[in-house]
Protein backbone atom coordinates (compact mmCIF):
# COMPACT_ATOMS: atom_id res chain seq x y z
CA UNK A 1 0.00 0.00 0.00
CA UNK A 2 3.01 2.53 0.54
CA UNK A 3 3.71 2.50 -2.79
CA UNK A 4 0.25 3.30 -4.22
CA UNK A 5 0.07 6.08 -1.67
CA UNK A 6 3.38 7.15 -2.44
CA UNK A 7 2.72 7.32 -5.89
CA UNK A 8 3.52 10.57 -8.06
CA UNK A 9 -0.13 10.70 -9.70
CA UNK A 10 -1.46 14.43 -8.96
CA UNK A 11 -4.32 12.54 -8.20
CA UNK A 12 -2.28 10.89 -4.77
CA UNK A 13 -0.54 13.88 -4.57
CA UNK A 14 -3.47 16.22 -3.73
CA UNK A 15 -3.89 14.34 -0.60
CA UNK A 16 -1.04 13.02 0.30
CA UNK A 17 0.84 16.36 0.41
CA UNK A 18 -1.83 17.94 3.13
CA UNK A 19 -2.79 14.80 5.04
CA UNK A 20 -3.62 16.71 7.93
CA UNK A 21 -6.45 18.41 6.98
CA UNK A 22 -7.65 15.73 4.52
CA UNK A 23 -7.67 12.98 7.76
CA UNK A 24 -7.19 10.43 5.16
CA UNK A 25 -7.74 7.03 6.81
CA UNK A 26 -6.94 3.33 4.30
CA UNK A 27 -7.24 -0.54 5.10
CA UNK A 28 -6.00 -2.45 2.04
CA UNK A 29 -6.61 -6.50 2.66
CA UNK A 30 -4.41 -8.73 0.76
CA UNK A 31 -6.44 -11.94 0.22
CA UNK A 32 -4.18 -15.35 -0.50
CA UNK A 33 -6.46 -19.10 -0.88
CA UNK A 34 -4.33 -21.24 0.53
CA UNK A 35 -5.43 -24.28 -0.49
CA UNK A 36 -9.07 -24.17 1.56
CA UNK A 37 -8.24 -21.55 3.51
CA UNK A 38 -8.66 -18.03 2.92
CA UNK A 39 -5.77 -16.04 4.76
CA UNK A 40 -6.75 -11.90 4.94
CA UNK A 41 -3.70 -9.51 4.95
CA UNK A 42 -4.39 -6.23 6.53
CA UNK A 43 -2.38 -3.23 5.76
CA UNK A 44 -3.37 0.33 7.93
CA UNK A 45 -2.19 3.78 6.94
CA UNK A 46 -3.79 6.10 9.74
CA UNK A 47 -6.60 4.16 10.41
CA UNK A 48 -7.52 5.20 14.11
CA UNK A 49 -11.23 3.96 15.73
CA UNK A 50 -10.57 7.14 17.84
CA UNK A 51 -10.29 9.55 14.89
CA UNK A 52 -13.78 10.08 13.89
CA UNK A 53 -15.11 10.43 10.60
CA UNK A 54 -18.69 11.08 9.67
CA UNK A 55 -19.75 7.67 7.93
CA UNK A 56 -22.66 8.93 5.60
CA UNK A 57 -24.20 6.37 3.47
CA UNK A 58 -22.23 3.58 4.50
CA UNK A 59 -23.87 2.36 6.97
CA UNK A 60 -27.02 1.76 4.67
CA UNK A 61 -25.45 -1.56 4.12
CA UNK A 62 -25.90 -2.60 7.54
CA UNK A 63 -29.75 -1.42 7.45
CA UNK A 64 -29.96 -3.60 4.34
CA UNK A 65 -28.28 -7.01 5.99
CA UNK A 66 -30.18 -6.69 9.02
CA UNK A 67 -32.76 -6.49 7.59
CA UNK A 68 -32.43 -9.92 5.53
CA UNK A 69 -31.81 -11.51 8.78
CA UNK A 70 -34.98 -10.47 10.34
CA UNK A 71 -36.85 -10.69 7.36
CA UNK A 72 -35.67 -14.74 8.19
CA UNK A 73 -36.63 -14.38 11.86
CA UNK A 74 -40.09 -13.76 10.47
CA UNK A 75 -42.53 -16.64 8.96
CA UNK A 76 -45.02 -14.45 6.52
CA UNK A 77 -42.14 -12.32 5.19
CA UNK A 78 -39.87 -12.55 2.30
CA UNK A 79 -37.78 -10.64 0.48
CA UNK A 80 -40.67 -9.52 -1.95
CA UNK A 81 -43.88 -9.21 0.58
CA UNK A 82 -44.88 -5.89 0.08
CA UNK A 83 -45.45 -2.76 2.49
CA UNK A 84 -45.27 0.79 3.22
CA UNK A 85 -44.64 2.49 6.10
CA UNK A 86 -47.15 4.07 8.08
CA UNK A 87 -47.37 8.01 6.43
CA UNK A 88 -45.52 7.07 3.51
CA UNK A 89 -46.83 7.12 -0.09
CA UNK A 90 -44.67 4.31 -1.41
CA UNK A 91 -45.86 0.60 -1.14
CA UNK A 92 -42.38 -0.97 -2.12
CA UNK A 93 -40.52 -4.54 -1.28
CA UNK A 94 -37.76 -5.32 0.99
CA UNK A 95 -35.80 -6.46 -2.41
CA UNK A 96 -36.91 -2.91 -3.85
CA UNK A 97 -35.17 -0.95 -1.21
CA UNK A 98 -32.40 -3.02 -0.90
CA UNK A 99 -31.36 -2.68 -4.73
CA UNK A 100 -31.63 0.69 -3.91
CA UNK A 101 -29.18 1.14 -1.64
CA UNK A 102 -26.52 -0.09 -3.40
CA UNK A 103 -27.49 1.20 -6.81
CA UNK A 104 -27.94 4.74 -6.08
CA UNK A 105 -27.42 5.15 -2.12
CA UNK A 106 -31.36 6.23 -1.70
CA UNK A 107 -31.52 7.94 1.50
CA UNK A 108 -35.32 7.13 1.93
CA UNK A 109 -35.11 3.27 1.04
CA UNK A 110 -32.34 3.22 4.36
CA UNK A 111 -34.89 5.12 6.02
CA UNK A 112 -37.73 2.72 5.31
CA UNK A 113 -35.67 -0.19 6.55
CA UNK A 114 -34.51 1.53 9.43
CA UNK A 115 -37.85 2.07 10.53
CA UNK A 116 -38.43 -1.92 10.17
CA UNK A 117 -35.53 -2.27 12.73
CA UNK A 118 -34.72 0.23 15.06
CA UNK A 119 -31.56 1.50 15.85
CA UNK A 120 -31.18 -0.45 19.40
CA UNK A 121 -31.89 -3.84 17.30
CA UNK A 122 -29.10 -2.90 14.88
CA UNK A 123 -26.49 -2.19 17.40
CA UNK A 124 -27.18 -5.21 19.26
CA UNK A 125 -27.06 -7.64 16.58
CA UNK A 126 -23.37 -5.93 15.47
CA UNK A 127 -22.15 -6.11 18.84
CA UNK A 128 -23.15 -9.91 19.25
CA UNK A 129 -21.11 -10.66 16.01
CA UNK A 130 -18.20 -8.83 17.53
CA UNK A 131 -18.43 -6.23 14.78
CA UNK A 132 -17.16 -2.84 16.62
CA UNK A 133 -17.20 -0.17 17.45
CA UNK A 134 -20.47 0.78 15.75
CA UNK A 135 -22.99 3.18 16.43
CA UNK A 136 -26.32 3.95 14.76
CA UNK A 137 -28.32 6.54 16.24
CA UNK A 138 -29.81 8.03 13.09
CA UNK A 139 -32.30 8.28 9.33
CA UNK A 140 -30.12 10.21 6.78
CA UNK A 141 -31.60 13.33 5.22
CA UNK A 142 -35.02 13.96 6.93
CA UNK A 143 -36.78 16.15 9.50
CA UNK A 144 -37.50 12.95 11.86
CA UNK A 145 -33.75 11.70 11.76
CA UNK A 146 -32.87 11.41 15.72
CA UNK A 147 -36.78 10.67 16.33
CA UNK A 148 -36.26 7.25 18.83
CA UNK A 149 -39.71 5.65 17.93
CA UNK A 150 -39.72 3.90 14.60
CA UNK A 151 -42.74 4.44 12.56
CA UNK A 152 -44.97 0.81 12.22
CA UNK A 153 -44.70 -0.68 8.75
CA UNK A 154 -48.18 -1.81 7.23
CA UNK A 155 -47.58 -5.49 5.44
CA UNK A 156 -49.02 -7.11 2.69
CA UNK A 157 -49.69 -11.10 3.65
CA UNK A 158 -51.49 -11.54 0.55
CA UNK A 159 -53.55 -9.96 -2.05
CA UNK A 160 -56.04 -8.43 0.28
CA UNK A 161 -54.53 -8.93 4.04
CA UNK A 162 -52.79 -6.32 5.64
CA UNK A 163 -50.66 -6.72 9.10
CA UNK A 164 -49.12 -3.98 11.10
CA UNK A 165 -45.94 -4.23 12.66
CA UNK A 166 -45.28 -2.78 16.28
CA UNK A 167 -42.94 0.11 16.43
CA UNK A 168 -40.36 -0.27 18.34
CA UNK A 169 -39.06 2.99 21.22
CA UNK A 170 -35.05 3.45 20.88
CA UNK A 171 -32.36 4.46 23.16
CA UNK A 172 -31.41 8.49 22.83
CA UNK A 173 -27.89 8.22 21.34
CA UNK A 174 -24.95 9.25 23.90
CA UNK A 175 -22.99 11.70 22.87
CA UNK A 176 -19.26 10.50 21.04
CA UNK A 177 -16.44 11.07 23.25
CA UNK A 178 -14.04 10.52 19.93
CA UNK A 179 -10.62 12.50 18.62
CA UNK A 180 -12.27 14.87 16.15
CA UNK A 181 -15.73 14.58 17.11
CA UNK A 182 -16.06 18.51 16.18
CA UNK A 183 -14.87 19.42 12.79
CA UNK A 184 -13.97 23.07 11.17
CA UNK A 185 -14.58 26.45 11.82
CA UNK A 186 -18.78 27.27 11.03
CA UNK A 187 -21.61 25.52 9.76
CA UNK A 188 -24.87 26.63 8.88
CA UNK A 189 -27.92 25.72 10.45
CA UNK A 190 -31.21 26.77 8.94
CA UNK A 191 -29.27 29.33 6.90
CA UNK A 192 -27.80 31.23 9.38
CA UNK A 193 -23.65 31.00 9.50
CA UNK A 194 -22.64 29.85 13.10
CA UNK A 195 -18.92 30.27 13.52
CA UNK A 196 -18.15 27.00 16.12
CA UNK A 197 -16.99 23.98 14.65
CA UNK A 198 -19.51 21.15 13.82
CA UNK A 199 -20.59 18.62 16.50
CA UNK A 200 -20.72 14.98 15.35
CA UNK A 201 -21.22 13.98 18.77
CA UNK A 202 -24.84 12.09 18.19
CA UNK A 203 -24.17 11.61 14.94
CA UNK A 204 -23.37 7.54 13.30
CA UNK A 205 -20.33 6.26 13.63
CA UNK A 206 -19.03 3.25 11.64
CA UNK A 207 -14.98 3.37 11.99
CA UNK A 208 -12.66 2.27 8.92
CA UNK A 209 -12.47 -1.15 10.86
CA UNK A 210 -15.49 -2.23 11.50
CA UNK A 211 -16.60 -1.30 7.47
CA UNK A 212 -13.77 -3.97 7.09
CA UNK A 213 -15.12 -6.68 9.26
CA UNK A 214 -18.68 -6.54 8.13
CA UNK A 215 -17.71 -6.34 4.31
CA UNK A 216 -15.51 -9.45 5.25
CA UNK A 217 -18.27 -11.55 6.46
CA UNK A 218 -20.42 -10.87 3.93
CA UNK A 219 -18.11 -12.13 1.11
CA UNK A 220 -16.24 -14.75 2.93
CA UNK A 221 -19.06 -15.57 5.34
CA UNK A 222 -16.92 -19.36 5.94
CA UNK A 223 -14.42 -17.36 7.58
CA UNK A 224 -15.79 -17.14 10.62
CA UNK A 225 -18.11 -18.89 13.36
CA UNK A 226 -21.25 -19.36 12.93
CA UNK A 227 -22.60 -16.44 15.71
CA UNK A 228 -20.45 -13.91 14.32
CA UNK A 229 -21.88 -14.68 10.71
CA UNK A 230 -24.82 -12.65 9.24
CA UNK A 231 -27.93 -14.88 9.05
CA UNK A 232 -28.50 -15.15 5.61
CA UNK A 233 -30.54 -17.62 3.13
CA UNK A 234 -28.77 -18.98 0.17
CA UNK A 235 -30.74 -16.72 -2.02
CA UNK A 236 -30.84 -13.78 0.23
CA UNK A 237 -26.72 -14.13 -0.38
CA UNK A 238 -27.51 -14.25 -3.87
CA UNK A 239 -29.13 -11.52 -4.17
CA UNK A 240 -27.32 -8.86 -1.88
CA UNK A 241 -23.98 -10.17 -4.01
CA UNK A 242 -26.14 -8.98 -7.25
CA UNK A 243 -27.36 -6.00 -5.52
CA UNK A 244 -23.71 -4.56 -4.51
CA UNK A 245 -21.96 -5.34 -7.64
CA UNK A 246 -24.86 -4.68 -10.47
CA UNK A 247 -24.19 -0.75 -11.66
CA UNK A 248 -27.18 1.12 -12.09
CA UNK A 249 -27.79 0.52 -15.28
CA UNK A 250 -28.22 -3.44 -14.36
CA UNK A 251 -31.53 -2.11 -12.36
CA UNK A 252 -32.73 -0.11 -14.69
CA UNK A 253 -31.54 3.34 -14.45
CA UNK A 254 -30.35 5.08 -16.95
CA UNK A 255 -27.21 5.41 -17.34
CA UNK A 256 -26.53 8.86 -18.21
CA UNK A 257 -27.13 9.96 -14.92
CA UNK A 258 -26.26 6.63 -12.79
CA UNK A 259 -23.34 5.66 -14.67
CA UNK A 260 -20.98 2.77 -13.75
CA UNK A 261 -18.84 4.85 -11.31
CA UNK A 262 -22.04 6.40 -9.44
CA UNK A 263 -21.60 4.41 -6.84
CA UNK A 264 -18.12 2.65 -7.27
CA UNK A 265 -15.16 5.30 -6.13
CA UNK A 266 -12.53 3.02 -5.96
CA UNK A 267 -11.24 2.72 -9.39
CA UNK A 268 -14.42 4.61 -11.77
CA UNK A 269 -15.44 7.77 -9.17
CA UNK A 270 -13.73 9.97 -11.58
CA UNK A 271 -14.78 8.82 -15.00
CA UNK A 272 -17.98 7.78 -17.20
CA UNK A 273 -16.19 4.51 -18.24
CA UNK A 274 -18.12 1.36 -18.25
CA UNK A 275 -17.33 -1.87 -16.09
CA UNK A 276 -15.72 -4.11 -17.91
CA UNK A 277 -18.24 -8.25 -17.29
CA UNK A 278 -15.05 -9.68 -15.28
CA UNK A 279 -14.41 -7.03 -13.09
CA UNK A 280 -16.89 -7.39 -10.27
CA UNK A 281 -16.70 -4.65 -7.25
CA UNK A 282 -18.85 -5.21 -4.09
CA UNK A 283 -19.16 -2.15 -1.90
CA UNK A 284 -20.95 0.86 -0.41
CA UNK A 285 -19.63 4.30 -0.39
CA UNK A 286 -21.05 7.10 1.11
CA UNK A 287 -20.22 11.12 0.71
CA UNK A 288 -21.61 14.10 3.08
CA UNK A 289 -20.37 16.87 5.10
CA UNK A 290 -17.40 16.79 2.76
CA UNK A 291 -16.35 13.21 3.96
CA UNK A 292 -15.99 10.52 1.42
CA UNK A 293 -15.51 7.13 1.56
CA UNK A 294 -15.35 3.35 -0.56
CA UNK A 295 -15.38 0.20 1.18
CA UNK A 296 -15.33 -2.53 -1.25
CA UNK A 297 -14.13 -6.10 -2.28
CA UNK A 298 -13.08 -6.01 -5.83
CA UNK A 299 -12.61 -9.05 -7.78
CA UNK A 300 -11.08 -9.58 -11.39
CA UNK A 301 -11.83 -13.01 -12.70
CA UNK A 302 -9.55 -12.50 -15.99
CA UNK A 303 -6.42 -12.15 -13.83
CA UNK A 304 -7.41 -13.51 -11.22
CA UNK A 305 -6.58 -11.08 -8.56
CA UNK A 306 -8.81 -10.08 -5.63
CA UNK A 307 -8.85 -7.15 -2.70
CA UNK A 308 -10.26 -5.55 -0.17
CA UNK A 309 -9.87 -1.47 0.06
CA UNK A 310 -11.54 1.32 2.34
CA UNK A 311 -10.71 4.11 2.67
CA UNK A 312 -12.34 7.94 3.54
CA UNK A 313 -10.78 11.10 3.21
CA UNK A 314 -12.13 14.88 3.90
CA UNK A 315 -12.61 17.12 1.39
CA UNK A 316 -13.85 20.60 3.01
CA UNK A 317 -11.70 23.34 2.27
CA UNK A 318 -12.78 26.11 3.37
CA UNK A 319 -13.79 24.45 6.98
CA UNK A 320 -17.39 25.57 6.71
CA UNK A 321 -20.38 22.54 7.11
CA UNK A 322 -23.52 22.56 5.55
CA UNK A 323 -22.40 24.91 3.01
CA UNK A 324 -22.39 22.26 0.27
CA UNK A 325 -18.50 23.46 -1.21
CA UNK A 326 -16.59 20.50 -0.88
CA UNK A 327 -14.21 18.73 -3.35
CA UNK A 328 -15.85 15.77 -3.93
CA UNK A 329 -15.44 16.11 -8.02
CA UNK A 330 -11.86 18.06 -7.41
CA UNK A 331 -10.06 15.98 -4.83
CA UNK A 332 -12.30 13.09 -3.36
CA UNK A 333 -13.35 11.08 -6.19
CA UNK A 334 -9.78 11.50 -8.07
CA UNK A 335 -8.09 10.30 -5.20
CA UNK A 336 -10.19 7.21 -4.34
CA UNK A 337 -10.59 6.48 -8.32
CA UNK A 338 -6.74 6.57 -8.20
CA UNK A 339 -6.02 4.76 -5.67
CA UNK A 340 -8.17 2.10 -6.41
CA UNK A 341 -6.30 1.66 -9.46
CA UNK A 342 -3.21 1.68 -8.05
CA UNK A 343 -3.34 -0.87 -5.59
CA UNK A 344 -5.39 -2.98 -8.29
CA UNK A 345 -2.32 -2.35 -10.90
CA UNK A 346 0.15 -3.62 -8.19
CA UNK A 347 -2.18 -6.70 -7.44
CA UNK A 348 -2.08 -7.85 -11.05
CA UNK A 349 2.31 -6.87 -11.18
CA UNK A 350 2.47 -9.41 -7.95
CA UNK A 351 -0.22 -12.24 -9.49
CA UNK A 352 2.13 -12.26 -12.92
CA UNK A 353 5.73 -12.49 -10.91
CA UNK A 354 4.39 -15.74 -9.12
Amino acid sequence: MKIALNSNNSKIRSVMDSLAKHELQVRYTRIDRIKDSIVFTDYNFQVNDSNYFYPASTVKILSALLALEKLNEMDSLDLYTQFYVEGDSLETTFANEISKIFAVSDNEANNRLLEFLGQDRINKKLKDKGIAPVRISHRLSTDNAFEVTTRPLIVYLNDTTLTWLKPSVNKPPVPLALNRIKKGTAYYEENALINEPFDFSLKNYFPISAQNEVLKRIIFPEQFPKNERFNLSPDQHSFLLKAMSDPPRKMGYDDMDYYDGYCKFFMFGDSRDTIPEYLKIYNKVGNAYGTITDCAYISDSKNNVEFMLTATLLANENGIFNDNSYEYEDIGLPFLAQLGREIYNLEIAQKQRQ
